[in-house]
């Protein structure tokens, strides 16, 4: 019995993160991330330096297909949110722009509109029901970890918007890019999302897929 609350207490130990343990823990990028995220810089070496960031402050391009930019503070951006269970981004989306359907595996999401009119929305995973809301200037929704979700431009100039995450890593799988943008066997493709084979080489040529 001894033994099995030994291992139990080691496990907890060892699954927490250094910033539980620490006042904070700046990720030292050239370590090996894990479980409990990066190591961390000799305290010693940090300064106050570490923990601003102001890339959130420049637009991000929006002159691609999708006509719209992500502008991460991540943990890779952001070493100083290694540990502390947060982060956020910058959405630049121009007139015509969309975030398209994607996921955060690993975080719930927190979108605030900044600027213009954004139309966002997400689908539960229970019974694939639909929640979408056109949102203005300084409103707010939140997307469920894992869900499918998407934001567009819902006028007739660029929107802005500032989105948060209860993780330093929140993960990202675009939908389009999962099934046209890589690889996978067109016939697999077809077989699995019931669309012709015309549509899904087009869909592919577009988002730079092959096979």
């Amino acid at each position: 019995m001894i033994h099995i609350l030994f291992f139990i207490f080691a496990l907890l130990f060892t699954s927490s993160t250094n910033a539980a343990v620490n006042d904070f823990c700046v990720a030292n990028l050239n370590k090996a991330d894990g479980p409990s995220g990066y190591p961390c810089i000799t305290p010693t070496k940090v300064t106050a330096d570490h923990f601003a960031f102001s890339g959130l402050g420049v637009a991000g391009n929006t002159t691609n297909i999708i006509k719209a930019a992500v502008t991460p503070s991540f943990v890779a951006q952001f070493p100083a949110v290694n540990g502390l269970g947060l982060s956020s981004a910058r959405l630049d989306l121009a007139p015509g722009g969309v975030i398209p359907m994607h996921t955060h595996p690993a975080a719930s999401e927190i979108l605030f509109v900044v600027k213009g009119r954004i139309k966002a929305g997400f689908i539960s995973s229970s019974a694939n029901t639909v929640y979408v809301k056109t949102l203005k200037k300084g409103d707010v929704m939140v997307f469920p970890q894992g869900l499918l979700h998407f934001q567009i431009n819902a006028g007739k100039y660029s929107s802005l918007a500032v989105v948060s995450f209860n993780s330093p890593n929140p993960g990202l799988q675009i939908l389009d890019f999962a099934l046209f943008g890589n690889n996978l066997a067109s016939t697999l493709v077809e077989q699995t999302t019931f669309l012709d084979d015309a549509l899904v080489k087009k869909l592919k040529g577009i988002l730079g897929g092959t096979g």
